[in-house]
């Protein structure tokens, strides 16, 4: 799990690639927020990444495309709310947990 210092109250905070799906993740915004770190490493691992702010919220990752061309969010997942986890494909959850590990 990455570990940063936050530079608004110089405290150490702990934060999951998951944050970056969530709509209060990052601490409903509040915190210095990461979905850019997750979206750069996906770009990096080969996937078109896309993320949106999420009105005064976070800023959540919308949508995902392999190589293929193929969505890897499927229709129908309330995003911002679903468990990433539990709608993303293995190989990426796998990928995630190994560039942002507990």
């Amino acid at each position: 799990m990455p570990t940063e210092l936050c530079h608004q109250c110089g405290n150490n905070y702990n934060w999951k690639w998951e944050e970056a799906f969530k709509k209060f993740g990052f601490n409903d915004g509040d915190t210095v927020v990461h979905t850019d770190d997750v979206v750069q490493f996906l770009t990096e691992s080969g996937y078109t990444v896309a993320s949106e702010p999420w009105g005064l919220h976070n800023e959540i990752i919308m949508s995902i495309i392999n190589t293929d061309g193929d969505q890897m969010i499927p229709e129908g997942t309330a995003l911002g709310y679903d468990d990433p986890r539990t709608y993303l494909p293995k190989a990426i959850v796998e990928l995630l947990d190994q560039g942002f590990p507990e």
